[in-house]
């Protein structure tokens, strides 16, 4: 009765507020049967509810890759060749939340679950890149302030976000891209340590902000939201920022209240609408980490048939745009 009041709801809200509804619930001692596991949402199917105590009976793989590729046709287009590298077209996965939210976390696990975390560089089929890399270069007034604190590294401005397009529009053309390390002890790039990203069959791209600007969210195949209580991403943000990257705690703290706070609630929060998989506690969700790794593998074993067949069993299909240039506007 509880499951299919969820999944009605679910459908009449498009994404579920978990917590909120299953408060009402009476008193149950089985805690893994109270949280879900993932929220998938489509506008075309009304939404798509999965909770934890889901059986592998009712729901398979066929349910999650219908609910994600209902609004979008997953794709991959053709192989080719680019300066003597082999060239793909990867299956492009965004992956956004709050600060802290355990983003990156999530995509570390990813990778281990495929194990492919050891591999080289260019013998990875899946690799993450992380919106940090493309923070702007910033002005000697803004370092000023970046030094006092007073800097908004959680607004759009900070990013250089037609790199971030034209980078995203290189990978998924199969070239080879080169992205720099982000220094956050000096808030600037750091030009001779490269990573550089080979052709891939799935790329994590995560981030802040990586949803904001429609040019760069329609470019994803996939959207992943982080979904962590803010508690629990400041109790995890003063730590990392103290021992990581150098701060004190009237800077953390300072920082989060004037400025990542009010940038989450602004501009973060707001895209979580448009994500098609909501994954609540972020990296303690094993169930939603374990769909979406089975879900990447059918990525991979379809590339892989793709490429001995020579067929293509995707068609993506871009959303028309209005603008005809790349440059970004908010």
């Amino acid at each position: 009765m509880v499951a299919r009041y969820l999944s009605v709801r679910a459908r009449q809200i498009g994404i579920l507020s978990v917590r909120s509804i299953l408060s009402s619930r009476n008193n149950s001692q089985d805690s893994h049967c109270t949280i879900p596991a993932v929220s998938f949402f489509s506008s075309y199917s009304g939404g798509r509810f999965i909770s934890s105590d889901d059986t592998s009976d009712s729901l398979t793989m066929a349910d999650v890759s219908m609910n994600m590729g209902i609004t979008r046709k997953m794709s991959f287009g053709f192989n080719g060749k680019l300066n003597g590298v082999e060239g793909k077209t990867p299956f492009l996965i965004g992956v956004s939340g709050g600060t802290a939210s355990g983003k990156s976390t999530v995509c570390k696990r990813i990778m281990e679950k495929l194990g492919q975390v050891d591999m080289d560089h260019m013998e990875r089929q899946v690799v993450c890149i992380s919106q940090d890399s493309f923070y702007r270069e910033l002005t000697p007034a803004e370092k000023l302030k970046a030094e006092k604190g007073q800097f908004n590294f959680d607004h759009p401005d900070a990013f250089d976000n037609d790199l971030i397009l034209q980078t995203l529009q290189d990978i998924l053309a199969g070239i080879k891209c080169e992205i720099p390390a982000y220094d956050y002890r000096t808030n600037s790039l750091v030009k001779d340590q490269i990573t550089t990203i080979y052709p891939a069959d799935v790329v994590l791209f995560e981030g802040i902000l990586v949803f904001y600007f429609p040019k760069i969210r329609d470019l994803f195949h996939m959207k992943l939201f982080v979904d962590t209580d803010s508690d629990t991403r400041l109790a995890r943000r003063v730590p990392r920022d103290i021992k990581e990257r150098g701060r004190d705690l009237d800077y953390v703290l300072n920082q989060y209240m004037n400025f990542v706070k009010p940038a989450f609630e602004e501009f973060c929060l707001p895209t979580k609408k448009f994500a098609d998989v909501i994954i609540p506690r972020g990296a303690d969700n094993t169930v939603a980490i374990d769909l979406i790794v089975h879900h990447i593998w059918d990525i991979l074993r379809s590339k892989k048939a793709e490429t001995a067949s020579g067929q293509h069993p995707y068609i993506f299909q871009r959303r028309r745009t209005s603008a005809s240039s790349d440059t970004l506007s908010r």
